[in-house]
């Protein structure tokens, strides 16, 4: 299955891999990363924390991404690209203005200035994604790997200590790989996406938030004319005369079928009847 069917996945997908080659090309990556003593208490650096999520600084982490979001396309499919866009620029705003505040503010006093960095990249909003798709897409299949050396048979399999895996098991391991890449600083940012897309889908965020939806043209969807309509309603009233004519057709057709089998005594009597 491509991303054909799904414009806003393709366009995260590029948009990741291309921002990060820019980034390296141009020599831009120290941009994006938050040192909070260095770029926002000392240099009052503000404007960092609208950026810090265009890209990512290095290949692996790229990579690990961009799987990631292509495994996680069957959000977009569900939700139509207009809700998803949506979702995504709400989920990508508040976790690019919540993760810096709270590393500033609490935990970073917290862990006596040992907790200060920030790693570039859209961690958050793949998990915000991610928590949508564990809550909206039930698993297909599950299966077990056996800690044990044994072989056992019978009933005593279900004594066995085993991991127990499903389907959707391989995409955890990935954005959870992609969390531990330069940890704790994208953890944190993991745990506020996560937290931002269960809020979002739980309806604890602002209703505004929840409801608003990016203008159609966004996506590609084209505003409906007054001609659209009227071309739509020709068409509607078309298919509705040729149904009715269609039926009342098979009405007659059914009629005269059922004449052709009555006998031709039964419809001398029919007549008489009709006489008196």
């Amino acid at each position: 299955m491509s991303l054909a069917s799904t414009p806003v996945t393709r366009s995260l997908v590029l948009g990741t891999v291309g921002l990060s080659i820019a980034a390296s090309l141009f020599d831009i990556k120290h941009y994006f990363y938050i040192s909070v003593d260095t770029h926002l208490l000392q240099y009052r650096q503000t404007w960092r924390a609208l950026i810090w999520q265009l890209c990512y600084t290095n290949s692996s982490e790229v990579l690990f991404a961009a799987m990631t979001l292509y495994s996680l396309r069957v959000v977009e499919q569900h939700w139509g690209s207009r809700k998803f866009a949506s979702f995504v620029l709400v989920s990508g705003l508040l976790t690019s203005l919540i993760t810096p505040v709270l590393l500033t503010v609490i935990l970073r006093p917290l862990s006596w200035g040992l907790f200060d960095f920030l790693p570039a990249g859209p961690t958050p909003i793949i998990f915000a994604i991610l928590a949508q798709y564990h809550a909206m897409v039930p698993h297909i299949y599950q299966y077990k790997i056996v800690l044990s050396t044994g072989a056992p048979t019978g009933s005593d399999q279900d004594d066995v200590p085993a991991l127990i895996f499903s389907d959707k098991s391989t995409k955890y391991l990935m954005a959870l790989q992609l969390a531990l890449f330069q940890w704790p600083g994208s953890l944190l940012g993991a745990g506020i996406g996560w937290l931002v897309g269960y809020a979002w889908r739980s309806e604890l965020l602002p209703g505004a938030l929840t409801r608003w939806r990016v203008p159609g043209w966004v996506v590609g969807l084209r505003a409906q004319t007054g001609s659209d309509r009227l071309e739509g309603m020709r068409r509607r009233l078309e298919s509705e005369g040729a149904s009715t004519g269609a039926a009342s057709g098979a009405q007659q057709q059914a009629g005269s079928d059922g004449n052709r089998r009555r006998t031709m005594g039964q419809q001398l009597l029919d007549e008489v009847r009709e006489a008196f």
